[in-house]
């Protein structure tokens, strides 16, 4: 009998084959397992994120995933609808937005998780020019106003609007991204704008822009979020990103300085504006949980209320889904 029919007609045999069979089961499962490891980690940084340009000035985030041969690509966020998209698309594997706008996101199929508060912002509000006879809310009927959709300062629009008897059915919204909507403020091509910061700062002393309506409750939390996906499979870069980020926070605490410095030279900036943005920031708090959820539920319902959020979807359920603050929990943020 040859060694093959042997083979072939034994326990021996099988148990060889099975074997073989695990073996390479086991092969492609490393195969697979090699593919997935990531090379190089895709963040965010924005200008309406002031922490996120201290860490990547200080480059502590390559330094620390470098141990693992992993490298770092920052890609800059113009508003947190950009950043949302980005995610969505696997363009980042880390965004900042405002939770208002991260709640939309998934609303709309967008696998997001919160992980981490970056700022408590106060950093939009209703701006116009300085000669414009805009003085309050309902001066807004039959006006264009420019906003950056599913972002803070669109929903902020639409929530103060419902707020004083409007609807947008009641204003010209015109779709702009923030700095666009900057230059058509100041050059007449709209009556108001749903402002950002830096940019809203930048308005108000560069163009003589002037803060009509400030609301700063409504004004939902900074979150830094991931891939639903991204933070099952790499729980360990979760924890690392909120490490880095917990470094420059306490950095920029101490060294408040230092953090109008790099906002300046950045977002390229004077000190005036920089120092206006940094009034209206609060970067106190960084972990998430039942406070930012409650905020963004809220934002989320009384969007659903003025009809932009379906009837049908269970806010208070999405918004427990968006925000996950095990991480901060195991890392003892505060």
């Amino acid at each position: 009998m040859s060694f093959a029919k042997f083979l072939g007609s034994t326990g021996v045999g099988r148990a060889f084959r099975t074997g073989l069979a695990a073996m390479a089961a086991f092969s492609l499962a490393g195969g697979a397992l090699a593919a997935d490891k990531v090379e190089e980690l895709k963040i965010d940084y924005a200008y309406y994120n002031p922490v996120s340009l201290v860490l990547k000035d200080k480059g502590w985030l390559e330094q620390e995933l470098a141990k693992d041969g992993i490298k770092v690509r920052w890609v800059q966020s113009l508003g947190s609808n950009k950043a949302l998209e980005f995610l969505n698309a696997k363009g980042l594997d880390f965004g900042s937005s405002a939770g208002a706008a991260a709640l939309l996101a998934r609303i709309n199929g967008n696998p997001v998780k919160s992980v981490y508060v970056y700022s408590k912002p106060e950093w939009t509000a209703l701006v116009t020019q300085s000669g414009s006879a805009i003085q309050k809310v309902t001066d807004l009927k039959g006006k264009r106003i420019a906003a950056t959709r599913g972002t803070d300062p669109h929903i902020f629009l639409i929530r103060t609007l419902a707020e004083n008897g409007l609807t947008e059915k009641d204003v010209k919204v015109v779709l702009l991204q923030h700095q666009d909507g900057r230059l058509a403020l100041a050059k007449g091509d709209v009556d108001a704008w749903a402002g950002l910061d830096p940019l809203m700062a930048q308005a108000e002393l560069d163009d003589g822009a002037r803060i009509f309506y400030r609301n700063a409750e409504i004004n939902t939390w900074g979150v830094l979020n991931t891939r639903e996906d991204f933070a099952k499979d790499h729980p360990e870069l979760v924890t690392k990103v909120i490490q880095a980020y917990e470094k420059a926070r306490a950095f920029v605490i101490a060294n408040p300085g230092e953090l109008k410095k790099i906002i300046t030279e950045q977002a390229k900036l004077n000190d005036a504006v920089a120092a206006r943005q940094l009034e209206r920031t609060d970067l106190s708090t960084a972990a998430i949980g039942p406070r930012q959820q409650k905020t963004i539920e809220g934002a989320g319902i009384a969007l659903q209320q003025a009809g932009v959020v379906p009837a049908d979807v269970n806010v208070p359920e999405v918004a427990a889904a968006l925000v996950d603050a095990s991480f901060v929990s195991k890392l003892g943020v505060k």
